[in-house]
């Protein structure tokens, strides 16, 4: 049943050279929640999360090609980490959501026209029998930022998202569930891309990846 989940693909690559020296570390550890943890923190924390750095390419979504740059949007991020999770054998899926952001949000309004995120990209892990859902997007030096505690995540429960900062502000909210995906859909993300940003989208499409600044 999880096989699907297990599989090799051109943007889960992971039997690249770039994804075989991500998890050449974790290959070695005993239990399959160690793995998923330390996975999850590498991948959090290597990539700076950048909401306004898009792509609409085949090329731009592909887990080896992701894990060549400093930043990266949560999509990205998910991508990445479902990749090395099917890499040390362990099912796993992306996920796709709209969410918004309810703290220092005046730039991301100023370029995208929203404070909202569409799509959000998740990951689903199958870890004792069940699925357990992760966000690895914010690394740790932004929730500082933000005074926002990072996210843990082991595959036992759910590690979504910060409902409130330590101010107990409203930092983030889930607004629309797109659902679970064996493999990137990348007609999906351009379609979704285009309905809430539909300005951006006209303006970018076809580059191979929009930097909005």
């Amino acid at each position: 049943m999880q096989a699907e989940y297990l599989k090799e693909s051109y943007f889960f690559d992971f039997n690249s050279p770039q994804i075989q020296d991500l998890i050449s570390e974790f290959k070695s550890l005993s239990s399959e929640k160690e793995k998923i943890s330390g996975l999850y923190i590498k991948v959090r924390d290597s990539w700076r999360y950048n909401p306004y750095h898009i792509g609409f390419t085949d090329k731009y979504y592909k887990s080896s090609h992701i894990y060549s740059k400093e930043q990266a949007h949560c999509v990205d991020k998910a991508i990445l980490y479902v990749s090395a999770l099917r890499g040390l054998g362990i099912p796993a899926r992306l996920r796709l959501a709209k969410v918004s952001n309810h703290i220092a949000t005046e730039r991301l309004e100023a370029k995208l026209g929203s404070n909202e995120i569409a799509p959000h990209g998740l990951v689903e892990v199958f870890h004792n029998g069940q699925w357990a859902k992760c966000s690895p997007a914010f690394n740790k030096e932004l929730c500082e930022m933000y005074h926002v505690e990072p996210l843990e995540f082991n595959g036992e429960k759910d590690s979504i998202f910060q409902e409130y900062n330590k101010d107990s502000e409203k930092f983030m909210e889930y607004l629309e569930d797109y659902g679970s995906f064996s493999d990137v859909p990348l007609d999906f993300i351009k379609k979704t891309f285009k309905e809430n940003y539909p300005k951006l989208y006209e303006l970018y499409k076809g580059k191979e990846e929009i930097k909005i600044s």
